[in-house]
């Protein structure tokens, strides 16, 4: 057992699995999840990576997580137009990060959904900054999260590289 089990976090072999057993319908909802402490960064990742599932079907309580993991630093419109581009017609990017899903099976995540990350030797090379890495199961290498840790404790997203095209659904490839 690690020292995470109960809240929904393991870590074994270097690797962090963070377990949700339901996704949130609120922000409330989201607000009680023990990981909204954002008090190490595979938490804040995994959060980043939820919420960016929401954006297809629920734009503004998408925006509202994000904004919520971004801390003291507000999406800007920029921001806010580049998700806005990275979600046409890929839908299922976010759901990819999720264990268990693949190209064939649409990238649907079973519950409950469970998102293992980790880092590497380049994870803190900057001082104050977390890398944390995920696979995708459309992609051949992994994406990352940079978070940055505030003076109040926190780590908050800074930056993502996880909507960057992949593999389509088998079932909306016409070649697969």
């Amino acid at each position: 057992m690690g020292i995470f089990d109960n809240i929904g976090v393991s870590n074994t072999s270097g690797n962090v699995t963070i377990t949700f057993n339901k996704m949130p319908e609120s922000m409330a909802d989201f607000m009680a999840l023990p990981e909204t402490d954002l008090s190490d960064p595979f938490k804040t990742a995994a959060l980043t990576i939820m919420a960016f599932c929401y954006y297809p079907s629920n734009k503004d309580f998408a925006l509202e997580m994000l904004s919520y993991l971004r801390g003291p630093r507000p999406l800007s419109e920029y921001d806010k137009q580049f998700i806005r581009d990275r979600f046409m017609d890929k839908d299922y990017v976010p759901r990819s990060y999720f264990n268990g899903t693949s190209p064939a099976n649409d990238y649907k995540p079973s519950v409950p959904y469970r998102i293992t990350l980790f880092e590497n030797p380049y994870s803190y090379t900057d001082q104050g900054y977390a890398k944390i890495y995920v696979n995708s199961s459309g992609a051949d290498s992994p994406r990352y999260v940079q978070l940055r840790l505030a003076k109040d404790g926190k780590w908050y997203l800074w930056e993502q590289f996880i909507l960057s095209d992949i593999r389509q659904p088998e079932s909306s490839n016409p070649w697969a």
